[in-house]
């Protein structure tokens, strides 16, 4: 699939199942970018104070390395509560002293990566519907300007690097959108670089296209490199908790990629296509069976348990073959 596009087609993978034949030549030969869906966040990298774990984040760079891909590290800062290590959350100190924290976190992880991590989210899901910040510990520590200042860390760390601000939902456009592109433009005025902007785009079948196009434009209008960064379309509305799939939704599923994968193209242009990446690779081990015995509450992703290819590797291949 990755020889169909211009830009890098990626997947957000795991550690340990990189271990796994199946997955890890599924995701050789199909993908030219990969990410993780937690191996480089703080939990990870940095679980306790003094002590930096690298081991599951350098895995997953070798192994980009290993086969010719580049790496999108997800993500420095996780505006959620739940992300951060015990000894963060009863971290004692004043506004300068978390600060400083946030510093030698964003410069001790990045700086570790440098020249091998072409980008990141620095900053993942700070505001909520409706423009409001996220109540996160760095919100609460810190106020709003948290975020620029972890872009700007991360630009001192790694200039080289691209630099994106994620979150999800904003392909809704509304107030959310607006303070999104807000930040970017406040960022701008102090001098610091947001390069691109992070859709998450987990979507569903019923989730209509135009919306999700316009608010693309809106941001690439802004000179954003544009990332559709943790994508997969869910088929599970309307469905009891455990179903198989039909061909009928199979093949509306590989329509669905197609057309937002075609209009990505259509509206971003060519200089700002930052790439797709999935949230993941296989049905098999989607987010959305994580904690399931099997894998059948929902089939979100272009492989199938077997790893064989779905409708939606069709649909998404064909946009880039523009058939």
């Amino acid at each position: 699939m990755k020889s169909a596009f211009d830009f890098p087609v990626g997947a957000a993978v795991v550690k340990e199942l990189l271990e796994k034949p199946e997955y890890a030549n599924t995701v050789s030969k199909h993908f030219s970018r990969i990410g993780s869906e937690s191996d480089f966040k703080w939990g990870s990298v940095h679980p306790s104070k003094d002590k930096y774990t690298f081991a599951k984040a350098d895995a997953v760079v070798a192994f980009a390395q290993k086969h010719n891909m580049k790496v999108h590290a997800h993500t420095l800062l996780w505006a959620h509560d739940g992300n951060e290590p015990k000894w963060v959350k009863e971290f004692q100190g004043d506004a300068a002293a978390w600060e400083q924290l946030m510093k030698d976190h964003i410069y001790t992880v990045v700086k570790h990566f440098k020249g091998k991590v072409q980008s990141w989210d620095v900053v993942n899901e700070p505001i909520k519907e409706g423009g409001v910040y996220t109540n996160s510990i760095w919100y609460r520590k810190l106020g709003k300007d948290y975020i620029i200042k972890a872009f700007k860390f991360a630009q001192e760390a790694d200039p080289q690097a691209k630099l994106f601000l994620n979150d999800y939902g904003q392909e809704y456009g509304g107030k959310k959108m607006k303070e999104l592109l807000n930040i970017v433009d406040e960022a701008k005025k102090q001098g610091v670089k947001i390069h691109g902007m992070g859709f998450q785009l987990h979507t569903v079948l019923r989730m209509e296209a135009k919306p999700i196009m316009t608010n693309l434009k809106l941001a690439a209008d802004k000179g954003l490199l544009i990332h559709i960064s943790e994508f997969d379309i869910s088929v599970k509305y309307g469905m009891p908790a455990t179903f198989q799939l039909s061909d009928a939704m199979n093949k509306a599923q590989g329509e669905k990629y197609k057309e937002i994968v075609s209009g990505y193209m259509k509206v971003v242009p060519k200089s700002q296509q930052w790439g797709i990446t999935t949230w993941g690779v296989s049905d098999k081990t989607s987010y959305f069976n994580k904690g399931y015995p099997n894998s059948d509450h929902d089939y979100p992703l272009l492989f199938d348990r077997n790893y064989q290819p779905k409708e939606a590797f069709y649909g998404f291949l064909n946009a880039g073959l523009g058939k």
